[in-house]
């Protein structure tokens, strides 16, 4: 699984205060989950000309938008936004996919 994250996984950050990336990678590691991290460099408030980076194209390109995080599944499920990371994270640990 790939999870495009902006450029870091810290969980708050000084200038825009509690950071998504960070809250869905945290959830996930939490889970006991080890996602691919994929920067998408940029940030969805600048114009679209600045977010144009691989990993921001991508994320346009699985979501139609260029915010992230963004959680694609193995199966290629795609589950977009910190919170609905944070949910699926919550609700499929890692330890029940092995036992």
């Amino acid at each position: 699984m790939r999870l495009y994250i902006c450029w870091d996984t810290r969980t708050s950050h000084p200038l825009i205060g509690e950071h998504p990336c960070g809250i869905a990678y945290e959830a996930m590691r939490e889970a006991g989950h080890d996602p691919d991290l994929v920067k998408a460099y940029g940030w969805v408030k600048l114009p679209a000309v600045f977010n144009a980076t691989a990993g921001r194209k991508a994320v346009r390109e699985l979501t139609g938008n260029d915010e992230v995080p963004v959680l694609v599944l193995d199966d290629d499920e795609v589950v977009a936004g910190s919170d609905a990371i944070v949910a699926w994270a919550q609700a499929h640990p890692a330890a029940a996919a092995t036992g």
